[in-house]
């Protein structure tokens, strides 16, 4: 049975084994995500200035808000300070900051009442991120950057995460999805075609749980949760931050959350950076990930900066 914990004060070993089982944290760390928070809140007012950011889908044309979030989302993702914050957040959560390595941020809007679901705003179908080349052993952290709700956060289906579902990641390669895919977020307004895993059969999505974290909270939850987007029905655009971790000693043992249903190629694990000094994973701890896909896709493993 999934449980959630609230503030709890485990190791962060003892943390993973528990997210590995299927239970979810929310923790909350003030000092650290509030100034996360203030940074990204900054951006975000900025680039819709001088619109009120969870308001402007009223005000704005989706082409012209689509394309504020093109230049807005990787900018966020590749700004250093953007890298600075997740840092810290993750050394105040008690993270060894050489054997924790994580991934760049990605800025998410949830727009209300279906305004914008597709291409850089896509509102996810359930799936586990272990379909989209994600090992194991990766943990998410996810925190709102204004107040969420229920009716506008992540819902998840604890009866399937040891429960396998018939899905089409078996067609996914997450090299090929850098490569062909990736650059034509910003272009899919309306209706999204490129080609993603998605359950082949009915998923309930009863029984299920939406955590909702205040600003200045995180929520935690291993990448192999079976997981969506809540139709947004709130009257305000969600804004919050993800981002993704692997801890090392994990990933030489390949310990992690059971794989019930994942069956793509390729990993994401090059785009991790050390917290301790930004260095990648070595590339003879990510070979074994690696077995049998084409080398000359190799050269499109990497999507951070």
């Amino acid at each position: 049975m999934t449980s959630v914990l609230v503030n709890s004060r485990l190791s962060d070993d003892d943390r993973r084994t528990r997210l590995y089982s299927g239970d979810l944290f929310v923790q909350q760390s003030p000092k650290a995500i509030g100034d996360f928070v203030a940074f990204t809140r900054a951006m975000v007012e900025e680039a819709f200035h001088p619109l009120d950011p969870e308001t402007a889908q009223y005000e704005m044309a989706v082409e012209a808000y689509a394309a504020v979030l093109s230049k807005l989302k990787p900018a966020f993702i590749h700004h250093p300070e953007s890298k600075r914050h997740l840092r810290e957040i993750l050394v105040e959560q008690g993270c060894d900051p050489e054997l924790t390595y994580f991934d760049v941020p990605r800025l998410r809007t949830s727009t209300s009442d279906d305004y914008l679901t597709t291409g850089i705003a896509y509102a996810f179908h359930p799936h586990r991120d272990t379909w989209y080349s994600a090992p194991m052993m990766q943990v998410n952290w996810w925190l709102p950057v204004y107040e969420a709700s229920p009716d506008n956060v992540v819902a998840f289906h604890p009866a399937y995460f040891e429960r396998g579902i018939d899905n089409g990641s078996e067609d996914y390669n997450y090299y090929e999805w850098n490569r062909d895919s990736r650059a034509a977020a910003a272009s899919q307004v309306g209706k999204d075609t490129r080609v993603q895993p998605k359950p082949r059969e009915h998923v309930e999505l009863e029984p299920q749980i939406r955590p909702v974290p205040p600003v200045g909270g995180v929520m935690i939850f291993s990448g192999a949760q079976l997981h969506s987007s809540v139709p947004n029905s709130s009257g305000r655009t969600r804004i919050s931050v993800d981002f993704r971790t692997v801890h090392r000693a994990d990933v030489e043992a390949n310990r992690g959350a059971p794989n019930v249903d994942s069956h793509c190629t390729g990993t994401t694990m090059r785009d991790y950076l050390r917290v301790s000094d930004l260095e990648r994973l070595p590339a003879d701890v990510i070979a074994p990930y690696d077995e049998g896909v084409d080398p000359a896709l190799l050269k499109y493993a990497v999507y951070s900066a």
